[in-house]
């Protein structure tokens, strides 16, 4: 899908930036970095000169890379004796992207280059990657639109005595038969997720995943998702899925009832849209992360509900949106420390959600495009929770 247009203007803001900072080129490593700059996520490397055309380097399947990479160098992995030939006597400084390299490889490429002094390029590529082009953008909405899709059919489906496991499953069918291509990639190191969640009642959120909702999962070393607890009538229950297309990940969460639900339990939704609304309007470019994360924590607050935002309490998360696009974690994040103004094109994924042991899990979650307006709402069906009946 990408084309030989798009991947210039990406090309060219890298290249920007390393001549900016002095850096002779950077060399790719990471799949899906690789697949930003060239268009295909085979096996290889990529370098990215700082002056002249990039050049792809495939390791397996070169025939595949060949039909899908619109880069004009496309080459077979050189052998070690051979690698050090692609960069020439004027290499001296090489970027790496540290947040995800390991140490091994790193030991490797700088023994391959000796001469070279490797880099942290991290910050720089993520930076480049938050801002959407009008391409990416029309990736997310297609992404959206999948999404949106699955969740319109729950109510064909969900029904009381359910376990969560078959709610999950029956979801992740149609999320898949829909078009998405279910690998929900995360950059972070030790984060793993599913395509999602399903969960209901009280044991909804506790566990290792980096985010306000968990769920129990179906065993110690998988604690992560649906488990077999039974859905029962009156509790909320929670679905957090991710659509995937193209690669392009949009991020939502609806909530469902069979029958009733507790009217605090209402009331605590009410001011999750209250949040969400007060952040979409402020999407806009210069807006500062850590500021809206603030404001949201203030609204929480103010209704006496501080310690259940965002997570079990005592174990919240430490943001309200998370940036989302190739990858589920990407920049920017409303969160603290994060001083950096909104971009316009930058797509969030906004996440005000309550948990409240023994009852479960309250909230809502859509993404968002960053513009001057505000937030352009990608995920765009019904936000209000959806009581059923059986």
């Amino acid at each position: 899908m990408l084309t030989q247009s798009e991947a210039k203007l990406r090309v060219t803001a890298m290249q920007l930036q390393l001549t900016a900072k002095g850096i002779d080129g950077a060399l790719f490593i990471f799949p899906v970095d690789m697949y930003y700059f060239s268009g295909t996520r085979q096996n290889g490397a990529l370098w990215l000169p700082a002056v002249g055309e990039p050049v792809l380097l495939v390791r397996k399947s070169l025939s595949r890379a060949r039909t899908e990479c619109v880069l004009n160098d496309i080459r077979p992995f050189p052998s070690s004796k051979d690698f050090p030939a692609l960069f020439g006597d004027e290499v001296r400084t090489i970027g790496f992207t540290f947040d995800v390299v390991p140490v091994q490889q790193l030991n490797y490429y700088s023994k391959l280059l000796p001469g070279c002094q490797m880099v942290d390029i991290s910050s720089v590529n993520r930076e480049i990657r938050s801002v959407k082009s009008a391409h990416e953008l029309e990736q997310l909405r297609n992404s959206a639109t999948v999404l949106c899709s699955a969740f319109a059919q729950v109510p064909d489906f969900l029904e009381e005595g359910m376990r969560e496991i078959d709610l999950a499953i029956e979801f992740e069918c149609r999320l898949r038969l829909a078009g998405s291509e279910g690998l929900t990639r995360m950059r972070a190191y030790n984060q793993e997720i599913f395509m999602g969640l399903a969960l209901s009642g009280g044991a909804a959120s506790y566990g290792f995943f980096d985010g306000a909702v968990t769920g129990h999962g179906l065993s110690s070393a998988s604690p992560h998702g649906a488990s077999l607890q039974i859905i029962g009538r009156n509790k909320p229950i929670f679905m957090d899925y991710t659509g995937v297309v193209n690669g392009y990940i949009t991020d939502m969460t609806r909530i469902f009832v069979i029958g009733t639900l507790d009217p605090q339990l209402q009331k605590v939704f009410d001011l999750s849209l209250e949040i969400q609304a007060h952040l979409q309007q402020a999407l806009k470019p210069g807006a500062i992360c850590e500021e809206l994360f603030f404001q949201a924590v203030a609204m929480a607050e103010r209704s006496g509900l501080g310690e259940y935002f965002l997570g079990m309490p005592g174990e919240q998360a430490h943001f309200v949106g998370h940036g989302v696009g190739l990858e589920l974690d990407e920049f920017p994040i409303l969160a603290p420390g994060f001083k950096a103004p909104l971009q316009a094109g930058q797509t969030i994924a906004i996440e005000p959600k309550f948990v409240f042991p023994g009852k479960g899990v309250i909230g809502i979650e859509n993404t968002f495009a960053v513009t001057e307006f505000g937030g352009e709402k990608l995920t765009n069906i019904d936000d209000q929770i959806m009581f059923l009946d059986s």
